[in-house]
């Protein structure tokens, strides 16, 4: 049988990853590792920006009433899924990009950005620089505690790493809790985010692209649970 699928991204992107999983047929496990919290923030002038840099769409969940006031600007997303976000709250997206948020940046040079606003997570990995003007945190995610037992129940499974944080929160407890990762596969929303991983997990593929659809493909390459 297929090796199910842990789902380790904070609420509400958690259920929504299970939810795809569940229409493509694989069986899932809910983790989540952070909470995600909104932050105060003061809404820049939008006349002093030519697009908004969005690399998830926590940052229109969270960003509050001040979102509104930002949608005169075309929209640069990472992944599908923030795209259809950005079209929900009302923008028009520019472009889409393929990769990573430092590939996004690259698109809005190609796309003559120059004063770009990206609207982030306090943990974050794009800088102000280039086609970026100013980079804004407008949510935070908080670690949440995970049960002995709950995390034991990761051995056998794919865990999925939507974030590098993710990553090296996972290995942490991992280690911690003394299981053997060589009893955990890793699936990762990136190659950057696959990257951040130590040696020893039980293999680690990395999404062609930014979307759930890839990351659930790229977990076929993975071996197969014991006894399939």
């Amino acid at each position: 049988m297929t090796r199910v699928l842990a789902v380790l991204r904070p609420e509400p992107g958690n259920a929504a990853t299970c939810a795809r999983a569940a229409e493509a047929g694989f069986a899932t496990l809910s983790l989540p590792l952070f909470a995600v919290e909104a932050l105060d923030w003061d809404v820049p002038d939008p006349a002093q920006h030519d697009a908004l840099i969005l690399t998830s769409a926590n940052a229109l969940r969270f960003g509050g009433a001040g979102i509104a006031a930002l949608t005169g600007l075309p929209v640069l997303a990472v992944g599908p899924h923030t795209a259809a976000a950005a079209r929900a709250a009302g923008f028009d997206v520019m472009a889409i990009g393929s990769g990573d948020g430092a590939q996004i940046a690259s698109v809005a040079h190609a796309h003559g950005i120059r004063r770009a606003l990206h609207l982030t997570g306090r943990d974050r990995t794009l800088a102000a620089g280039g086609a970026i003007a100013c980079v804004l945190p407008v949510y935070q995610s908080v670690a949440v505690p995970v049960a002995p037992d709950a995390l034991g129940a990761l051995d056998g499974t794919i865990a999925l790493l939507h974030s590098a944080r993710a990553a090296r929160r996972l290995e942490t407890l991992v280690t911690a809790a003394g299981l053997e990762r060589s009893h955990i596969a890793i699936a990762a929303f990136s190659a950057a985010i696959a990257a951040t991983l130590g040696a020893g997990w039980g293999g680690v593929v990395a999404a062609a692209t930014p979307d759930d659809a890839a990351l659930f493909a790229a977990t076929l390459a993975l071996p197969r649970a014991t006894g399939d």
